[in-house]
């Protein structure tokens, strides 16, 4: 979020006076070769001269003493809970509850449980949509190469992986009864 409130004629003659800007990515997974620093310009266009460069300093630090270290925190167990209890409104009651008995996010999740509670219970239900959402438009995508006869169900189940042999066989009887 970018938001500077001045009283300089930015157009002036003399340059105005603006803060330096500071860009955070925070991160949550599981630490590998993730770098302090990402650049667009030297990690997505190979050190070549772009028009706009962005240096990104990435957070992934858990500290139980500052506000972005027991987001984190907050995160991998939650993580970890999903794991265990699925995308259920149980893994996220005990995230709160591990969270509390640990000291993390304790008063917020304390006073706000309720709405925690239910703004991760609706993004299970976005993330629920989306997937099938994404299944509805893969199984149309194999419902027409199967019209299209061109390749045999081993290669369509290549091309759509997300769709088993067993239930392209049940699609292709499907359009062949339609047919």
């Amino acid at each position: 979020m970018l938001y500077y409130k001045q009283n300089q004629n930015l157009y002036g003659s003399r340059k105005a006076s603006v803060p330096k800007p500071e860009m955070y990515m925070i991160f949550t997974g599981e630490r590998k070769n993730i770098p302090d620093i990402i650049s667009l310009r030297e990690d997505f266009f190979g050190g070549e001269k772009i028009a706009l460069d962005v240096e990104v300093k990435v957070l992934y630090q858990e500290n139980e003493k500052d506000i972005i270290g027991q987001y984190i925190i907050f995160c991998k167990v939650y993580s970890e809970q999903r794991k265990i209890h699925g995308d259920t409104e149980l893994a996220v009651t005990e995230t709160i509850r591990i969270c509390k008995d640990r000291n993390v996010l304790r008063e917020y999740l304390i006073s706000k449980e309720q709405e925690v509670v239910g703004i991760m219970m609706t993004l299970f239900d976005d993330e629920q949509i989306l997937r099938a959402y994404a299944k509805d438009i893969e199984r149309e995508t194999a419902e027409r190469m199967i019209r299209l006869g061109e390749l045999p169900l081993e290669k369509i189940a290549a091309c759509v992986p997300s769709i088993s042999l067993d239930e392209l066989k049940e699609i292709e009887a499907e359009v062949m009864q339609l047919s």
